[in-house]
């Protein structure tokens, strides 16, 4: 509905237009329709990099609804029932066997972690190739940093709760890389787990954590990340500013509304992720054992340790990056040193704004040295993360530390060949490619 017709709508005497009307004066309902939606003018010229933004959004609701549904089932408790079983365990049997759709909603869930991720590192790559992180969106930017830090923690938190092996010994794992830190570190991985080792307590705050804080934490940070980007406005595939030439009524010349132009072109976007979301959910859940684990379909068990323990695969990339680290530093133990790799591999994104000195935003128009940097950097990442998955060897720790000085090298010396590469000018207005 357009700005014209809605408000006609709101004044045509109609019930639902009274309703509205009266809405309006208590709740800025038009008003932010109208700022968020109607009148919120987009660059004319997004192509399909655009779309993962709105299948972000869409899979954080998709995730939400089956996770409530889950929590009416799900008993956080790791003591044994009556046949020897955890009862963490038996309940994700019993909703994948008993409940009504219960499997359905289980790999709902445990698919949309991995589309969530996986649409989460394409809209961070649409970013970092059209600089989407550079002035005036250096806020949007970090703002996005710190929901993949909180997406981070909330499927740490829920790998644990299915209560199989590799949940267990993940946890074990992860929680006591922070007894690695000086002076703290014992006492933070004892208050992590709520215990001396994973059991229980650590069962109940990390599902406490993971159905109630952490999601609170996500919602409002996406929030943000929405408001300070209708703040700002978007950005486009050539990095032009769209709000400095505006016509006489003040609307950009190279701007049309966000809806109902962009809300009709998402909706090609989601069927076409629903239709393949939906052919991996029937056909293929376990996503040949790196969506579900197949160690995680035997029940916890503390006494026996599984011959490798791996992250699920979005993690893997910064798992190598901790591993890599083998030798101790300044007399403190290498663990640590890979922990700290480990963090700064994720947080040293949201320097990106100050650490890219190019004249140019969008990579169509930057040189080859940028392009160069950023190809081998990803081949980097994949490596890293298909590392992360296979256990350790001399040849595979070699490659992981290559890797790694390559990764945290296209960061710390973007300063440097960002001012030296030969860039195009930016056009005056948006172009379509």
């Amino acid at each position: 509905m357009g700005a014209s017709n809605y408000e006609k709508f709101k004044t045509d005497g109609s019930l639902a237009g009274n309703v509205l009307e009266w809405v309006d004066a208590r709740f800025p309902l038009t008003a932010s329709w109208k700022a968020h939606l109607s009148e919120y003018y987009a660059p004319k010229n997004f192509n399909f990099w655009y779309f993962f933004g709105s299948l972000a959004l869409l899979v954080l609701v998709l995730q939400i609804v089956t996770g409530i549904f889950l929590t009416m089932h799900y008993k956080p408790d790791a003591s044994l029932n009556a046949s020897g079983v955890p009862v963490a365990f038996a309940a994700v049997e019993y909703i994948m066997r008993d409940v009504p759709w219960g499997w359905l909603i289980r790999y709902m869930h445990s698919t949309g972690a991995s589309a969530f991720f996986i649409v989460v590192y394409l809209h961070m790559y649409r970013g970092l190739i059209y600089g989407s992180y550079r002035k005036p969106r250096e806020l949007i930017w970090v703002f996005g940093v710190l929901i993949f830090l909180a997406l981070m923690a909330e499927a740490f938190m829920g790998y644990l709760l299915p209560w199989g092996q590799m949940s267990y010994w993940g946890a074990q794992v992860i929680v006591n890389l922070f007894g690695a830190i000086p002076l703290i570190g014992e006492p933070l991985s004892i208050w992590i787990r709520g215990d001396f080792v994973v059991g229980d307590a650590t069962l109940n705050r990390f599902f406490s954590f993971h159905v109630i804080a952490v999601p609170f934490v996500l919602v409002g940070l996406v929030a943000a990340h929405i408001l300070a980007l209708h703040e700002v406005g978007s950005n486009n595939p050539d990095g032009v500013e769209i709000k400095k030439k505006k016509d006489e009524k003040g609307i950009p010349l190279d701007g049309i509304p966000f809806h109902p132009y962009y809300t009709v072109k998402d909706i090609v976007g989601v069927v076409v992720f629903l239709a393949v979301f939906s052919i991996i959910l029937f056909f293929m859940p376990e996503g040949g054992g790196y969506f579900l684990e197949y160690n995680n379909f035997i029940p916890a068990d503390p006494l026996v340790t599984p011959p490798h323990i791996a992250p699920v695969w979005y993690f893997t990339p910064y798992y190598s990056l901790l591993r890599a680290i083998t030798y101790p530093l300044f007399g403190i133990d290498a663990k640590f040193w890979g922990v700290v790799a480990m963090g700064a591999g994720v947080v040293i994104f949201a320097f990106l704004p100050w650490l890219d000195r190019s004249p140019s935003k969008s990579i169509r128009y930057r040189g080859p040295i940028f392009k160069g940097f950023l190809a081998v950097w990803l081949v980097c990442f994949f490596i890293l993360g298909y590392l992360g998955v296979l256990a350790p060897t001399p040849g595979r720790t070699l490659v992981s530390q290559i890797c790694t000085f390559i990764y945290f090298a296209f960061f710390l010396l973007m300063p440097i060949y960002t001012k030296l590469d030969k860039c195009q000018p930016e056009p005056d207005r948006v172009t379509f490619k």
